[in-house]
């Protein structure tokens, strides 16, 4: 749309990014204890892969129709802050239930309604950055972001683990045998799943639209049928930057749900050597995940505000390939690793790797997508994201006995070389129109 946007400073910048923090904690959450839950509530390890079909499948089916809604929404309140707010209510309210789930259908159902709901936040929010900052600010926009996930997520990951070491019993369980420690934080993550919002759309609303602006949002079609149209134009004009990229989010995204889904079943097994999800080992594993998980995050949060000039300097692509092998590598060492406090060493390459992850990918997309389709195409570029969860989910259950030989480590492994792979092909995207 062409209006030259006010450069905001470094406070603002951080204020509109807290909200990415509640966001993120409840991803943290998830990420530390859903696999843990459901072993807690009869799954077997090979079946994992698939209770976590909600966070893909919701994010394949919401985020492009949201995203291509938020670009036509006019409302009192702007086009993106409605779907930031109902997205963190109804996630707050699936964060609050998650830990009384009393059977493994139960948990299984709330997570699709608890990742909808982070879903129908996550993409205006991103859109939001874009709307927000010009194209100079970009990268200190997404990589603020960045940040802020790795604070939340280490918060998020090491919550079990403080409220532990602040005295609460690390062997108290619920009925269903999840632990009270587990439960507490999930309460904690609801409140801050709202208040974080809530603080962002005060602190830094959106701009208000130009009368240009409502008459070209006013002259699009209206409906569900307009929504999907726009989402098929913009697929068919997609930017070759953004094509490629695609290749690399496969990789990416692929090892990562490997790692998450496989690491506590990991660590169980290298160093505790059980695979008996209610055993004290068991439990200590996922305690130390959620250690382990809370340092890497750290790292990100650190190397999220690091990374800044050298991705100014060297290029978003160079720099998220460098950090892809540091976690690459990294991830094919653990399962080797039977000292605890050696685990911490190829978690710097994993916190490298999450903080590029969440801010550099989008800076290069933002500086390749029209700013009057940002949010669309934000959704459409979730989908590289939560197409290959989807092919992760669906088939590593049909080679994991057959070509893994029923080893959590194994998948680990493989997750490290996926993200080799990921940096080689993050090389291949064109950067001719992408700047800081």
């Amino acid at each position: 749309m062409g209006k030259p946007l006010p450069r905001l400073s470094f406070s603002q910048i951080v204020n509109m990014n807290v909200g990415f923090f509640g966001i993120q904690f409840s991803f943290g959450l998830q990420q530390a204890n859903m696999s843990p839950i459901y072993r807690t509530l009869g799954a077997d390890e090979a079946s994992l892969p698939l209770l976590w079909l909600a966070g893909p499948m919701t994010g394949l089916l919401v985020q492009p129709i949201i995203g291509a809604m938020s670009d036509r929404t006019v409302s009192r309140w702007g086009r993106r802050t409605p779907y930031f707010l109902i997205g963190a209510i109804l996630c707050s309210i699936g964060l609050l239930f998650m830990p009384f789930s009393p059977a493994l259908w139960f948990a299984a159902g709330l997570l699709w309604i608890l990742d909808a709901a982070n879903n129908v936040t996550m993409e205006p929010y991103r859109a939001y950055v874009s709307d927000r900052l010009p194209r100079d600010q970009h990268a200190l926009g997404f990589l603020t972001q960045s940040a802020f996930t790795g604070l939340a997520q280490t918060l998020a990951y090491l919550s079990p683990s403080l409220l532990v070491w602040w005295g609460l019993d690390r062997d108290a369980t619920m009925g269903s045998h999840i632990p009270v420690s587990t439960m507490v934080a999930f309460v904690i993550g609801a409140v801050l799943s709202f208040t974080t919002v809530y603080w962002s759309v005060r602190r830094v609303p959106e701009l208000p639209l130009t009368e240009s602006e409502l008459r070209i949002i006013r002259s699009k079609p209206g409906g569900i049928g307009g929504t999907l149209r726009e989402i098929a134009e913009a697929l068919r004009d997609m930017p070759p930057e953004m094509r490629r990229l695609w290749w690399m989010k496969l990789f990416q995204w692929y090892g990562m749900m490997c790692y998450w889904i496989y690491i506590v079943p990991s660590l169980a097994k290298t160093m505790f050597g059980t695979a008996d999800a209610t055993s004290a080992g068991f439990r200590e594993a996922s305690l130390l995940n959620g250690q382990i998980g809370g340092f890497y995050n750290a790292v990100a949060f650190v190397a999220a505000f690091a990374l800044v000039p050298f991705t100014r300097r060297f290029g978003a692509h160079v720099m998220h390939a460098i950090c892809l092998v540091a976690a690459g590598v990294g991830m094919w060492a653990l399962p080797a690793i039977h000292d605890k406090a050696w685990l911490f060493l190829p978690m710097v390459g994993v916190g490298l790797a999450w903080a590029s992850i969440m801010g550099n990918p989008y800076v290069l997309l933002a500086g390749s997508i029209p700013p009057e389709r940002a949010g669309v195409y934000m959704g459409i570029f979730n989908m590289f994201i939560v197409i290959p969860m989807l092919l992760q989910m669906l088939t590593l259950p049909l080679y994991y006995q057959a070509w893994l030989g029923g080893q959590p480590d194994n998948v680990i492994r493989l997750a490290g070389v996926l993200l080799l792979a990921a940096a080689v092909a993050v090389l291949r995207v064109p950067t001719s129109r992408h700047t800081s």
